[in-house]
């Protein structure tokens, strides 16, 4: 396994590796959930090339840049042992030089949900990734379903620009007990740990609600905020029952829909979902 930190290196090394290639774009502190990609990246490329970049633009002003976590070395020895062909660690230096002033905006998927929540977030996604897209030229990148909206967002941008590739969206990993994995979790003390469970049993609720028959949008969207609200740690800051290709929120009655929520427990923001109907 390669690591490279330049575009001219990164170009360099690519044009050596055949065909067809996966790309697998990730802000590092690899979980199981990183390395479920990576397994299907193998699975369906003959080369597999990770990104590890903690991208500030897709930050806040008060959200946890400076402490998101980091551990290059042992990320590095966990894709080794994946088989990864090429690691890309590019400085904020590289892919945001002096005098940087190009974006990359997806208009009216950029904001809703998570887009109204976290002005800009989006534009600092989609700016990166088509950079990633740019310099990686895979012919498939993989995403998790865990973050729906980026999925979304990105598979729009995709096609809108023409990008010669294929968005793979892959299933979200849980940890036992239901809670999506992250590497925000690490945040969370045992005490905030035990009360995130409940936004996957809030959602599981509506899910429940849904396959034994229930169709309203509304009732399904009390059903989730009824379970949080049994857990004094947990404050919602949206509950959202939407279409899922086009992330408009659903009134009366509805086939198919992705439950989605983000949930402060402390100061760690707990995003989540589901798809139903499908």
């Amino acid at each position: 396994m390669k690591v490279v930190t330049t575009i001219a290196e990164l170009r360099k090394i690519l044009a050596a590796l055949p065909k067809p290639l996966g790309l697998v774009p990730t802000m590092g502190y690899l979980h199981e959930g990183h390395l479920s990609l990576v397994r299907r990246a193998r699975g369906e490329c003959v080369s597999v090339v990770v990104s590890i970049f903690v991208n500030p633009t897709q930050f806040g002003e008060n959200e946890d840049l400076s402490a998101y976590p980091r551990d290059l070395d042992r990320d590095f020895d966990l894709l080794g042992a994946e088989g990864a062909d090429l690691v890309w660690t590019p400085t904020q230096e590289e892919i945001y030089p002096v005098g940087y002033q190009t974006w990359v905006t997806v208009e009216n998927l950029s904001q809703m949900l998570e887009g109204h929540h976290r002005p800009g977030h989006f534009r600092g996604v989609t700016t990166v990734v088509a950079k990633l897209f740019n310099a990686t030229q895979p012919d498939k990148a993989y995403f998790g379903q865990k973050d729906a909206q980026q999925a979304v967002v990105i598979r729009r941008m995709t096609e809108d620009l023409n990008f010669p590739l294929e968005v793979v969206v892959c299933p979200t990993l849980r940890e036992p007990d239901g809670l999506a994995m992250s590497s925000r979790n690490t945040y969370l003390d045992p005490k905030q740990r035990q009360a995130a469970t409940v936004v996957y049993r809030s959602l599981a609720a509506a899910v429940q609600a849904f396959e034994t028959g229930e169709r309203d949008a509304e009732v399904l969207r009390n059903r989730m905020s009824e379970v949080l609200s049994t857990e004094p740690l947990a404050e919602p800051q949206y509950v959202s029952v939407a279409n899922p290709e086009t992330l408009e929120e659903l009134n009366g009655s509805v086939e198919r829909s992705l439950f989605s929520m983000a949930v402060y427990v402390g100061k760690t923001r707990l995003i989540d979902n589901v798809v139903v109907g499908d």
